[in-house]
């Protein structure tokens, strides 16, 4: 009989977890649960606040400073906060960046800045992750969160969407090399989420107008963690190797996608 693994430890690493969709990762976790290792880069004082939200919900909270352009030193961060923590059921890498360049113009220097935040750490972290989901021997979960240009190119973005896209294809190697040991490995391919990153601090995302996407507005960036908190339950053990789009429809579209349109007239067909 096959075993199962349902007893992985209550304890969520989130990166990137300072504001916006990580800072609601994290909270959407407690509230499951789970006590919460919050890491940040340059926003500490972001990062205590959210330590607040997960403590406010009755659970334990650590947290770190991480800089993913300081690898591979910088993932031993993901074993210092299990540590704190007292073991890791769950990771999600959900640190990232990106800039605005088109390819022939893009620097070594920024293409790698990219590539390391984007891609090299959650590779790294997730290692760290996995090798002691894998010595405890009761499972667990690793949610990576990428983009719709990990399925989609966008001009400009060449770097980001070589980040996101080979996050996308490690996921599903993860996920068929950890499977038979209870751990799932699935990613989040958010939209346009009205957070600090998009310009939209503090926006109610039902007062922006979006044409080009089927709902009409940007996402929330608790409905993208409602999604993770989904995934990292283990009620969501057959579910891995998946790529989750959050986009309101944008990318069923097709050629007529587009957050830069200006009228519903693509609505009449």
């Amino acid at each position: 009989m096959l075993k199962r693994f349902d007893d992985y430890d209550r304890v969520a690493v989130v990166t990137g977890s300072d504001s916006g969709i990580g800072e609601a990762i994290a909270v959407a976790l407690a509230n499951e649960g789970f006590d919460v290792g919050v890491t940040w880069h340059s926003d500490e004082a972001g990062a205590r606040g959210t330590a607040e939200k997960v403590r406010a919900a009755g659970r334990k909270c650590e947290v770190r400073q991480l800089d993913l352009t300081r690898l591979p030193d910088a993932a031993a961060i993901v074993d210092e906060l299990a540590d704190a923590l007292g073991g890791l059921g769950v990771l999600v890498n959900c640190a990232g960046t990106g800039i605005n360049a088109k390819a022939v113009d893009t620097t070594y220097e920024q293409w790698r800045q990219v590539l390391s935040v984007d891609l090299d750490g959650p590779f790294l972290c997730s290692q760290r992750a996995a090798r002691r989901m894998l010595a405890a021997g009761r499972g667990g979960r690793i949610v990576n969160i990428t983009s719709v240009h990990e399925h989609a190119p966008r001009v400009g973005s060449g770097a980001y969407c070589a980040a996101k896209g080979g996050l996308g294809l490690l996921t599903k190697v993860m996920a068929q090399e950890l499977g038979a040991s209870g751990i799932t490995v699935n990613a989040v391919a958010p939209g346009e989420i009205a957070t600090p990153m998009t310009g939209n601090e503090d926006v109610d995302p039902y007062t922006i107008d979006r044409p080009g996407v089927p709902v009409g507005r940007p996402g929330d960036a608790n409905e993208v963690a409602a999604v993770v908190a989904m995934l990292a339950s283990p009620a969501a053990a057959y579910v891995t190797g998946s790529s989750y789009v959050i986009d309101g429809g944008m990318l069923l579209m097709g050629p007529q996608a587009g957050s830069h349109l200006r009228s519903d007239d693509w609505r009449d067909g």
